[in-house]
């Protein structure tokens, strides 16, 4: 087993690489870098990181801009013509493009190897703080709502497995299929317009995970205020994932049902209950476990963004949208290099998770 470990833990190594290589190759390549567009908003076509990007020397700079004329001609940036060539590579400068683009990954790479991720280009504050600062509201939303849907699907699914075919089994799969089937967001939108003061009845929250004063909370009001702002985003959330662990697990319960083992065990006199929970259910879940990692980081970093703009909760999802918008490229690599790392980590964790379920496997003879 350690051997094993220490494998997968040396193969992160080339992976993290290989995807922060590409992402940097691609950004290299793609329009409206954070050099042009401070450029343009200098030029008119915006204002809203001026201020952010010259400062006061930029400033004395942009006011020589009439006297510059084409001054600026021998920059690559198209937005840099009449501007002084001086504040053209101050700003080619801050952003850390006067350098070649081999040099600024291998800075990067460095810095990161530290967890050193720099600061945002158009936030006054570093990018890891920026992430700390937006992270509990995805850990909120990732958890539970993962923690609920596999709490209510697995219940749910060993029910429909040892009632395939009734009644129950066809009722909950038409509730959970048409529950997959509609998008997250349309549920969202239905839910605030019927529960959240939209034009029916204003009984849960719209607006962030607590409620204003809520540091004076007593401990008690505090944790069913904050429940009381998740209940709409879960509900809106977890629609698509209770389908998929809940058939998920029907299927595979049924596939060991139909085993020998089983019908060995009923003939030495098991009760049902002894069959199913003793000797089923261990090699069912392995299935459920192997789904659990991907589900969560789905969950927890993939599935919020729409669901956090709707009911304004101000998270991760969100942040990565608009710093891919933005530009903001240190916001962009350190959020990618963070998930990646940990989405390998949980990747192991579920391996280590199947020897737990069925002791049988042997990972030190397993090739990667």
């Amino acid at each position: 087993m350690g051997a094993y470990i220490i494998r997968r833990l040396l193969l992160m190594i080339p992976t993290v690489f290989g995807i922060m290589a590409v992402s940097f190759l691609i950004t290299q390549f793609a329009p409206g870098g954070p050099v042009e567009q401070a450029l343009a908003n200098m030029t008119g076509a915006g204002g809203g990181i001026m201020e952010r990007v010259t400062g006061s020397e930029g400033g004395d700079l942009v006011a020589q801009q009439g006297q510059a004329g084409a001054g600026a001609g021998g920059s690559s940036y198209r937005g840099s013509q009449g501007l002084p060539p001086e504040l053209v590579e101050r700003i080619e400068r801050q952003f850390g493009f006067d350098k070649p683009p081999l040099e600024r990954f291998v800075s990067m790479l460095g810095s990161y190897l530290r967890f050193d991720f720099g600061e945002s280009y158009y936030r006054d504050i570093s990018v890891l703080e920026l992430i700390k600062e937006k992270m509990p509201v995805s850990i909120s939303l990732g958890l539970w709502m993962t923690l609920i849907a596999y709490g209510i699907s697995i219940p749910l699914g060993i029910a429909k497995a040892v009632r395939d075919g009734s009644r129950f089994d066809i009722w909950t799969s038409t509730l959970v299929i048409v529950g997959y089937a509609v998008p997250g967001f349309l549920v969202a939108v239905a839910l605030v317009v019927l529960f959240a003061g939209g034009s029916f009845w204003s009984i849960f929250p719209l607006r962030g995970l607590t409620s204003p004063g809520f540091a004076g909370f007593p401990w008690w009001r505090q944790v069913l205020d904050y429940f009381w702002h998740l209940v709409l985003p879960i509900i809106s959330m977890g629609l698509g994932a209770f389908a998929t662990t809940t058939l998920l697990t029907k299927n595979s319960f049924l596939d060991e049902i139909g085993k020998q083992y089983v019908v060995t065990a009923r003939a030495k006199g098991l009760s049902e209950s002894r069959v199913l929970y003793g000797h089923v259910f261990r090699n069912a879940m392995m299935l459920i476990i192997a789904g659990f990692p991907g589900a969560f980081i789905g969950a927890f970093f993939g599935g919020s963004l729409l669901i956090e703009t709707i009911f304004s909760l101000d998270g991760l999802g969100l942040l990565g949208f608009q710093s891919v918008v933005s530009r903001d490229y240190p916001v962009v690599f350190a959020t990618l290099y963070i998930f990646s790392l940990l989405g390998l980590v949980i990747g192991l964790v579920s391996d280590l998770a199947y020897m737990w379920v069925d002791p049988r496997l042997d990972f030190e003879s397993r090739s990667l």
